[in-house]
């Protein structure tokens, strides 16, 4: 029986599904993201946290910055990720404003300024939204490769939440042993619960 690489099937699936959505049409992307974050801001999970941590989407990210502003209007804590290197470890930072945000110096994205922030101490309750360039039907993803989300889902005792449009579900995903599933998955067209 052939030993299968896990790394080089998801190095090829990133590859397939960054191209798929740098292609997108912009209308068709900000059609889908509309629905979507209807949808997740319609999760009894979201409606009844009182901390939302979530990363401050990119150019090919389902967008959770409209979320994240209604998150601040419903009167919710917004924690946000900073990467202190580059092998998967990053904190959390409590933000009250995109004032608070600044681009980081490690891979030049959009994370909190902890000169400005009030450091995360505690995740044994909150709701965690995950990303992910595809996810599997039973939770799983194919990340950007760094393994901050695994590592940091393996010790978060709150709720996750990965966000994704539907033409990035598949099947099933190669996994390896330390991926973590998420409690739920919302795209534009479902949300739908592991059942535990």
């Amino acid at each position: 029986m052939p030993v299968i690489n896990v790394r080089d099937q998801k190095r090829a699936l990133r590859a397939k599904y960054r191209k798929l959505r740098e292609t997108c049409p912009p209308d068709v992307w900000q059609r889908l993201d509309r629905k979507l974050t209807e949808n997740f801001l319609n999760l009894d999970e979201y409606k009844q946290c009182q901390t939302l941590f979530t990363f401050i989407s990119g150019d090919i990210e389902c967008d959770t910055r409209h979320i994240i502003n209604q998150a601040f209007a419903d009167g919710k804590r917004v924690a946000v990720p900073r990467c202190v290197n580059r092998f998967g470890a990053m904190d959390f930072y409590y933000i009250k404003s995109f004032d608070d945000v600044a681009k980081g110096d490690i891979f030049n994205v959009d994370e909190p300024d902890p000169a400005r922030c009030k450091k995360v101490e505690r995740f044994d309750s909150g709701l965690c939204i995950v990303p992910g360039l595809c996810f599997d039907l039973q939770h799983y993803r194919v990340g950007f490769g760094k393994g901050y989300y695994d590592r940091f889902l393996d010790k978060f005792k709150g709720v996750s939440v990965g966000i994704c449009f539907s033409k990035y579900i598949v099947n099933e995903l190669p996994r390896g042993g330390f991926d973590k599933q998420t409690d739920i998955l919302v795209t534009e067209k479902f949300m739908n619960r592991l059942a535990r």
